[in-house]
């Protein structure tokens, strides 16, 4: 073969090339479909569906990357000479890749990549082995195929104890292995979409057929139950876990969020401000209203309101006027002022007041006039 020169794998037909170390002549060829049977030993029941195989056809149509795995005809009949039946005419057995052979064909495909290598088909545990092997190696390996699988070895090899000693396990893990064949076709179906897990699956196996559906809904009830009881655990922390909410500034409540708590000493009718209505009434307003405070700095008062408005929540400085109650200013100097302000007013209000007041002895000291010097 000249250097340099790419050999396309028809080229290679017949020829001897590297497969894996330790097998002997390992062949890569191109047979036809029609030569080729798959070996009914495969515990692989789940291939997909058909439109799963087309798509998978189409992938080996372009490219195949990875050759099946086949030993000839009188190899295979070699063991297992009560199979010549089952293989027709086809001059080869595939111990490997038969998802590739149904793919090709439902593409329309006529030929395959194989590896012909009859080190394979030495004895019956090689062979089976070798068509567990690239299962075992899938990742979403069917536990039943695996069970099936492990089966089949222990019927052709005459025993679990030649099973174990082939994989150099336990007798007890042979048996592990097989205790899934013992539930019934609907829960095997079930362990297979993964929706009974294999402990479980194995525990129940170990019931009589009759009892092992009523045992699969004992352990759903049980997972029931466990599930609301968690739900009921932790629903207490996570309301234990949430801060208490702030009183929002409302005109009904002006402390705010940081209120100091000195509010609660004070007398009741700073919590019965009136609340505010999202538009001015265009009722007439009364007589005693129009009539404006003597002084200018004081706020403009404001009216008990009534138990419908309570309930309402709005920005305090939207009250209208004509929910507003006249008072008279009580008599005896400012300090009767003071403690009537003190108990209508909230504690913005009181704020603003206060500045108000502040700016308003500024003023008068600058514009007093000033004592003459001695």
């Amino acid at each position: 073969m000249a250097a340099g020169r790419r050999t396309s794998l028809a080229s290679l037909a017949g020829q001897k090339v590297d497969d894996v170390p330790g097998r002997s002549d390992p062949l890569l060829l191109k047979l036809p479909l029609t030569n080729l049977v798959p070996t009914r030993f495969n515990p692989r029941r789940n291939f997909g569906t058909d439109e799963d195989l087309k798509a998978f056809g189409l992938i080996l149509k372009r490219r195949q990357l990875q050759p099946a795995v086949v030993v000839s005809r009188s190899a295979y009949l070699r063991l297992w000479p009560e199979e010549e039946e089952n293989l027709g005419s086809a001059q080869y057995v595939i111990a490997n890749g038969e998802r590739r052979f149904r793919g090709s064909l439902a593409v329309g495909l006529t030929t395959l990549n194989v590896v012909h290598n009859e080190d394979v088909a030495k004895t019956r545990a090689d062979f089976l082995d070798a068509v567990l092997s690239e299962n075992n190696d899938r990742e979403d390996l069917d536990p039943i195929e695996r069970a099936l699988g492990i089966e089949t070895m222990v019927i052709e090899l005459g025993g679990a104890d030649k099973v174990a000693a082939h994989y150099q396990k336990s007798k007890g893990w042979v048996s592990q292995q097989r205790k899934l064949l013992k539930l019934t076709p609907e829960l095997q179906g079930l362990v297979s979409a993964g929706e009974l897990p294999i402990r479980v699956g194995r525990d129940i196996a170990g019931l009589p057929a009759e009892e092992q559906a009523a045992a699969w809904s004992a352990e759903l009830e049980s997972r029931d139950k466990g599930k609301q009881n968690q739900r009921a655990r932790t629903q207490p922390a996570t309301a234990s876990q949430q801060p208490m909410e702030q009183p929002r500034f409302t005109a009904v409540n002006q402390s705010g969020p940081e209120s100091t708590g000195l509010e609660a000493t004070k007398p009741s009718q700073e919590l019965e401000t009136p609340p505010a209505t999202p538009a001015r009434s265009t009722a007439p307003k009364p007589d005693t209203e129009a009539a404006e405070p003597s002084d200018p700095t004081l706020p403009e008062p404001r009216r008990k309101p009534s138990a419908d408005l309570l309930a309402a929540e709005h920005p305090a400085q939207d009250a209208p006027k004509d929910i507003a109650e006249d008072w008279q200013l009580p008599p005896g100097g400012w300090e009767p002022v003071f403690d009537a302000l003190m108990a209508r007013m909230g504690e913005l209000d009181r704020h603003r007041l206060t500045k108000r007041l502040h700016k308003v002895m500024e003023e008068e000291l600058a514009t007093a006039p000033q004592p003459s010097s001695p």
